[in-house]
């Protein structure tokens, strides 16, 4: 029979039976869905960075839904006040049309809901209801089983027996013994327990004698609660409190595990404050091993309105460090500190004020309670204020740029110049649809101690013109470049190497310096394409040949200093640039021109499997202008008529396999300047396979191998290699073995287990100074990593991921 119940009375029902459903969220995490197939994007080919893959259910056992599951029913919980409900059974008795007596296969069906049992009972009068006998419950979110459930409509109360439940969005099930309805916002639970594992294997599972549920605050409090892993419990909590919905929620944060060579085994236990919507903390007392306490604090803030802003300040503080001290600063027993402090707010139109403050107490803080572990090692800290704005055809930038030096093996002459102020100005106005006026203005007060310091501005008006179609381009440019100085009053005391002493005689000699000249240069090129079919599919096959003529007379800039310019390294794309060298303090002399020819292989989506390209510079005139590079040497200046010749290639042919490759061969020399290749291979989705070679003659030779290696459905391999050869001339670089790791990572349906032990050469020891004697100190680090990851709970560390990521291309 099916009978048409007011929804009301169906509700009844079903409030009592959804009250199981708040304990799937005992977690006390939020974690990002999952699909229950274990479905994801596979991080593509190339990618410097993959983001961290979800949670994989795919390896979870197939029929982990309770066996009454129901695809075909609704999915919209919206629809439950408006639909109308449903009532199917064996055998309805209502004789006194106030009790009603349904019995066998019992259904009630509404929207999303539906419920089966063996008998149900419901008085229309006092609206208590009791359903018994295999009794089983489905909504959008959740399935739930039981022996027996009532209680009363209008109260909102009810008792439920015997639950197993299972989350339909995120994986979590458990069993609870009794569980009470107290109202509509709060709920009580007996002896539940929860997990993400398969039903009925539980290799982790929480387990609470009392939990209880307060939908108003989203907040569940569990008491005398156990985790188990295995059989085994793991840890006991008397008292805890847990989110159980997306509200953040104050309270401790999963604790962090991790060992370093300067600082030793370390230990961490953050506690969240959720102080309000716009603003949290976190404070994070530590133990290190070797150096004793350190006390860290996270704040964030957002708001809104006008001048909407949003920041966060990090704060470590040492109130007595026990550990040996390296380098030039003795902070044995000595209090140290790090902050570092981020701003961005907005003020008014187009204009915002961005900022960051950057101070360690020393300048050997990162270096011995730096995550060495999984960051690479910081020479400097910045610190910068800026007020930034722009618009349709501008954008402009004031404010002052410092840095501290954080190699305690190096002094503050390393540091980069600071800038007090700085102000940027750029324009891009067009004039017509082919042709454009823009400007790239720069002033900078350059301050550094020990060195000529002063102000420069340098003015870049240029006017261009783009003219062409797909099958060619010409791109003619006109710019002229003013460049200024005005030098402190005691620069006569410095040359390039900073303060100067008896071996040096080569003084700044002019207090106003001044440099200009005219630069012009015409791009064109030409696009030729065919079809073309390789192996049974077609490609589109193009031909472009490119000519870059450049014009810059020569200026004597000897007299010019050196702010924040280098020499930069030539690659294919200096065959089109107007300067060698990155920073404003030279501009190179020219009369060049600039031949390649490029050929692409287009699938029939447009997408480039192929690509090479060959070039090389003819100079009509050397190249003269030269930096200082060390003590009386200086860059060569090209008295011969070619560049190196330059070629690349790239390759993939399809999602699973990528090559890429560049050679540069001195014509001059008869010698490789530079060569690269790297491979990349997918193996399945969980693997992928690195291979990369470079070399640039008189500077690097490394070779590195990378690798994450599925064996099975449940374990991997991980690992890379670095090795570098040594280089003539450079004996205090690292050499051999620069990085070594492995590892091996066990992912199950609700586990994730990873192993990894890290050899690597310490950076911080090498570069211009000499590399330290001290008898505490150690060329080499070593650390052992060990992490778990309880899906839907979090990890104990969080140090493994980024360092895998970061090592090996393409990993997840």
């Amino acid at each position: 029979m099916t009978h048409k119940l007011p929804p009301r009375r169906l509700l009844a029902v079903a409030a009592a039976l959804a009250l199981i459903g708040n304990q799937a969220e005992a977690t006390g995490q939020v974690r990002p869905k999952s699909s229950l197939d274990g479905s994801e994007q596979v991080c593509p080919l190339g990618t410097f960075h993959c983001a961290p893959r979800p949670y994989n259910y795919a390896i979870c056992r197939p029929n982990a839904l309770l066996d009454f599951y129901d695809p075909a029913l609704g999915k919209d919980p919206s629809l439950r006040n408006t639909s109308p409900a449903y009532v199917k059974s064996d055998h309805v008795d209502s004789s006194n049309q106030t009790i009603f007596h349904l019995s066998g296969n019992v259904i009630l069906q509404r929207a999303d809901q539906k419920m089966q049992a063996d008998t149900v009972d419901y008085n229309n009068d006092t609206t208590d209801y009791d359903a018994r006998g295999n009794v089983r419950y489905q909504e959008a979110s959740q399935l739930i089983a039981g022996t027996h459930i009532r209680g009363n409509s209008n109260d909102s109360r009810g008792i439920a027996d015997n639950v197993h439940y299972q989350m339909l969005d995120e994986r979590g099930n458990g069993v609870a013994k009794q569980g009470q309805m107290l109202d509509d916002l709060h709920t009580r639970y007996s002896m539940a327990t929860y997990s993400t594992c398969d039903l009925g294997h539980h290799i982790w599972e929480f387990r609470g004698k009392s939990i209880t549920m307060n939908k108003d605050t989203g907040v569940g409090t569990a008491r005398n609660a156990t985790m188990r892993v295995g059989k085994m419990p793991f840890i006991y909590l008397p008292y805890f409190t847990f989110p159980i919905d997306h509200r953040r929620k104050s309270g401790f944060l999963n604790p962090k595990l991790g060992n370093t060579s300067r600082s030793g085994f370390e230990i961490s236990t953050p506690y969240y404050f959720n102080l309000a919507p716009n603003y949290d903390a976190t404070l994070d007392p530590r133990y290190y091993a070797s150096r004793g306490e350190l006390l860290a604090g996270e704040f964030r803030y957002l708001t809104s309105g006008n001048q909407a802003s949003h920041g966060q300040l990090n704060v470590e503080y040492v109130p007595n460090d026990t550990g040996e001290s390296d380098g030039t600063t003795n902070t044995t027993g000595q209090s140290r500190y790090l902050i570092d402090y981020t701003d961005t707010t907005h003020l008014w139109d187009s204009w915002t004020f961005v900022g960051s403050y950057n101070h360690a107490s020393d300048n050997a803080y990162l270096y011995d309670f730096g995550n060495a572990l999984s960051h690479t090692v910081i020479y400097t800290l910045a610190s910068n204020a800026a007020i930034v704005g722009g618009g349709t055809w501008w954008n402009a930038q004031f404010g002052g740029l410092i840095y501290q030096n954080t190699n305690p093996f190096a002094t503050d002459a390393v540091n980069p110049y600071d800038k007090l102020p700085y102000l940027i100005l750029n324009l891009n106005i067009p004039i017509s649809r082919w042709l454009e006026f823009g400007a790239n203005n720069e002033f900078d007060d350059f301050h550094k101690a020990d060195f000529v310091e002063g102000e420069r501005l340098d003015l870049y008006p240029y006017i261009q013109a783009d003219l062409g179609n797909s099958a060619w381009f010409v791109r003619p440019k006109l710019a002229y470049r003013y460049t200024a100085y005005d030098l402190s009053g005691d620069y006569q005391n410095y040359g390039y190497s900073g303060l100067l002493t008896s071996g040096q005689t080569t003084p700044f000699t002019d207090k106003t310096p001044t440099r200009s000249m005219p630069i012009v240069s015409l791009d064109s090129g030409l696009v030729f394409d065919r079809s073309i079919s390789l192996f049974g599919t077609n490609y589109t096959q193009t031909l472009e040949p490119r000519a870059y003529y450049l014009y810059v007379p020569y200026r004597n800039q000897d007299d010019l200093p050196l702010f924040d310019t280098s020499l930069t390294s030539f690659d294919y794309y200096q065959l089109f640039t107007p300067n060698q060298y990155a920073g404003d303090d030279r501009q190179m002399n020219a009369n060049n021109l600039t031949g390649a020819l490029t050929t692409r292989l287009l699938d029939e989506n447009g997408v480039e499997r192929i690509s090479a390209s060959f070039g090389q510079i003819r100079y009509f005139t050397p190249q003269l202008v030269q930096i200082p590079t060390g003590a009386n040497t200086l860059t060569p200046s090209t008295n011969f008529h070619g560049s190196d010749y330059v070629a690349q290639f790239d390759m993939q042919l399809n999602d699973r396999w990528r090559v890429n490759t560049a050679y540069q061969w001195s014509p001059n020399t008869h010698q490789t300047d530079m060569a690269a290749f790297e491979l990349q291979h997918r193996l399945g989705n969980d693997g992928v396979l690195n291979f990369s070679y470079h070399y640039r003659r008189g500077l690097l030779d490394q070779y590195s191998v990378s690798a994450t290696y599925p064996i099975s459905a449940y374990w991997r391999l991980i690992g890379s290699w670095s090795y570098e050869e040594p280089i003539k001339g450079l004996e205090n670089t690292a050499t051999g073995t620069v990085e070594a790791l492995a590892g091996v990572e066990y992912d199950s349906c609700c586990v994730t287990l990873r192993l990894v032990d890290r050899n690597y050469v310490n950076q911080t020891y090498y570069g211009t100074v000499a590399v330290p004697t001290a008898s505490n100190t150690n060329l080499r680090d070593n650390a052992i990593m060990f992490e778990v990851v309880f899906k839907g709970l979090g990890s104990t560390g969080g140090q493994i991921d980024p360092t895998l990521r970061r090592d090996i291309l393409g990993y997840q």
